[in-house]
């Protein structure tokens, strides 16, 4: 992608709008329009694009854009990105136009992943405001685990587009809403969200408009931050014995980003404010230079102090960081690829593929527990020790079934094959009876409990075991055995 450039020239004392806030979509919407009744940033204004005219006219967000009016007229995107897509395709100019207008350097771009308008129109508006030499900024949400697999793939897929569509990227995992706000209504815990994007444009508006010390600006920022990859940018305050460590602490451990590790970042600025009560002390210092030797050697710092009259004896630390140790394969693509429509191996290798990509952006808590189902064991594989310790030693709920039917089958195929009376291989009635057990062309009823003594196996997700095949004596004439021969296990 080609990029633009721009250039501007400025007189006068005044704050100019250097940083223009965009939210695409219900939640991006969602996000400004909060952001913008709660009070005005220095330094910052705001725009909204959406498919759905009604939710541009909730908003008091005075400039708003509907975009692809031809596509969509006016009703959405229904959900599906790639609408949303030809939406943003269709109004390129009139965005722009928006995005440029005034005094405009910097833009956040702020969406939900998962739905329609957010995933599909926040990267396309993403590199319009790259390729007009934007400084470009993304902010996204992905869903909850409750709102399931086919949502956060597609939204998954959203964060790898807008990571090519950005130069630098926060991510917010709803899930940890759920897992850090327990105690908090829906509407505190959502706020929280919201409050990333507000403190990053407010923590950068504050590093660019108050003249420092060592004073920073928006060249400075725009070093650290283009072509930057995932990023961290926050303000955190602390007082008291190590404040400076309590500050940094606090700008760094937002719980709601994901666990990214700082000390890999390629580029770093740190900007520390002072209050008039209790300046920076040079002990403090020290402090700091704790925290930037854990870098490594190639990191390109930027420090900077300013002194601000309203933090009292407080002591506050912005931190913009970038291009750190994100695990790159976590946003590979995530589109369906190309599937044998007769291989069940190749569909279950990809929905495998698929749990483990969710598993790495959400930790333990998206771990999938499969309903117990039924196994049915053959008199002969009862005897086996190997397959009873299998189904023992591991709670059905977590056995890989895999594991289970890969010993089965290898068993199995070590077996000699029964011939019958007429010279060719016969299947057994117990066979049979296993067999249609485990038919997977036809519905499963649901499964019944079967019990010998006391002992229950079950297993998750069975698949169609090979037939049992009994090693046998040629020369003995042999009786194929009754169903009453088969005992079935199963257990919840």
């Amino acid at each position: 992608m080609e990029r633009g450039s721009i250039e501007f020239e400025y007189s006068g004392s005044e704050i100019k709008q250097l940083i223009k806030v965009v939210g695409v979509g219900g939640g991006g919407g969602n996000a400004v329009t909060k952001m913008y009744t709660s009070g005005s940033v220095p330094g910052v204004s705001f725009l909204l694009c959406n498919t759905d005219t009604q939710a541009l006219d909730r908003s008091p967000v005075v400039d708003k854009i509907t975009i692809g009016p031809t596509v969509t007229k006016g009703l959405g995107a229904g959900a599906k990105p790639e609408r949303a897509k030809e939406a943003a395709l269709e109004s390129e100019q009139a965005i722009r136009d928006a995005l440029i207008e005034g005094d405009t350097r910097m833009v956040f771009i702020t969406a939900g992943m998962g739905g329609g308008t957010g995933t599909g129109a926040a990267p396309i508006i993403g590199k319009i405001a790259m390729q007009a030499g934007l400084l470009t900024i993304g902010i996204v949400t992905i869903p909850f685990l409750f709102e399931g697999t086919a949502k956060i793939l597609q939204a998954l897929e959203g964060v790898k587009q807008m990571r090519e569509s950005v130069d630098a990227l926060l991510v917010i995992n709803n899930q940890r809403l759920i897992e850090v706000y327990k105690n908090f209504t829906v509407s505190e815990a959502f706020a929280k969200a919201d409050d990333t994007l507000s403190n990053a444009a407010r923590g950068i508006s504050d590093l660019v408009n108050i003249a420092g010390t060592i004073n920073l600006d928006f060249a400075d920022v725009d070093t650290t931050l283009r072509n930057g990859g995932v990023a961290v940018i926050n303000t955190g305050y602390a007082e008291g014995p190590e404040r400076m460590t309590l500050a940094i602490q606090e700008a760094l451990n937002s719980p709601l980003l994901n666990n990214n590790n700082i000390s890999k970042a390629r580029h770093l600025l740190i900007n520390v404010y002072e209050g008039d009560e209790e300046p920076l002390t040079i002990p403090e210092l020290t402090e700091l230079q704790a925290f930037t030797e854990d870098f490594s050697d190639d990191v390109k710092t930027i420090y900077g102090t300013a002194r601000v009259n309203d933090i009292g004896k407080k002591i506050g630390v912005t931190i913009l960081a970038s291009g750190f140790g994100f695990d790159e394969d976590i946003f590979l693509p995530t589109t369906p690829k190309a599937k044998d429509p007769l291989s069940k191996i190749s569909e279950e290798k990809e929905r495998d593929e698929q749990q483990r990509l969710i598993e790495r952006v959400y930790g333990g808590a998206a771990t999938k527990r499969t309903k117990a189902e039924p196994v049915a064991l053959s008199i002969d594989e009862l005897d086996d020790e190997e397959l009873i310790i299998i189904l023992e030693e591991t709670p059905s709920f977590r056995r890989d079934h895999r594991i289970f039917e890969s010993k089965r089958v290898d068993k199995t195929n070590n077996r000699a094959i029964r011939i019958n009376n007429y010279g060719t291989a016969s299947q057994s009635a117990r066979e049979r009876s296993t067999l249609s057990a485990f038919d997977l062309h036809t519905p499963r009823p649901e499964p019944s409990q079967y019990t010998t003594s006391s002992t229950t196996f079950t297993t998750s997700t069975p698949s169609r075991p090979e037939p049992v095949e009994e090693a046998t004596q040629p020369e003995e004439e042999k009786t194929e055995e009754t169903p009453e021969n088969v005992i079935r296990f199963s257990g919840f």
